[in-house]
């Protein structure tokens, strides 16, 4: 008797800045240390991310309520970093993190993006599970241009479908 819940999707608004902060500090805290890149865009989110050009979408659900989200970063022109993607432990086992993932990739393609990539951790199997299954491949070049933005970092992924030279 598993009863199927509805998830719809909202852009970044500050009213969902706290919302924002809390799911990502729960689960980077969890397995790793906050950094101060962290500190700084789940501070101010309109400063770091919306501001210059960024995208946040949060998945909420019918009964939990807003329980994850989902970021496009800018880089430089038309590279973007999809980032500070996570779903509230409350949320989790309720297949939140494939349909938003799914609808940031939706609404990247919509957008002047000219690369798209992620930095991870292998510490994170289920998700880096996930972005291949939608389509991110292992590189080497992410890793080597942008892999040190995190401590943390030991996996670079770019989404082929975006990525263009």
């Amino acid at each position: 008797m598993h009863n199927k819940n509805k998830i719809t999707f909202l852009s970044f608004s500050p009213d969902l800045s706290e919302t924002f902060a809390a799911i990502n500090k729960e689960w980077i805290s969890t397995m790793f240390e906050l950094e101060q890149t962290d500190l700084d865009a789940l501070t101010n989110p309109q400063h770091h991310i919306i501001d210059p050009g960024g995208k946040i979408y949060f998945a909420k659900h019918d009964e939990l309520g807003v329980v994850g989200c989902c970021a496009l970063l800018p880089k430089s022109d038309g590279v973007f970093e999809l980032t500070k993607m996570g779903v509230s432990s409350r949320a989790r086992g309720n297949k939140i993190g494939e349909p938003l993932l799914a609808y940031t990739l939706q609404q990247a393609k919509t957008l002047p993006i000219k690369r798209l990539f992620l930095l991870t951790n292998k510490k994170c199997e289920a998700a880096i599970h996930l972005y291949e299954k939608h389509g991110f491949e292992h590189d080497q070049e992410v890793m080597d241009l942008y892999g040190k933005s995190y401590q943390r970092c030991d996996v670079a992924m770019k989404y082929p479908a975006i990525w263009s030279l």
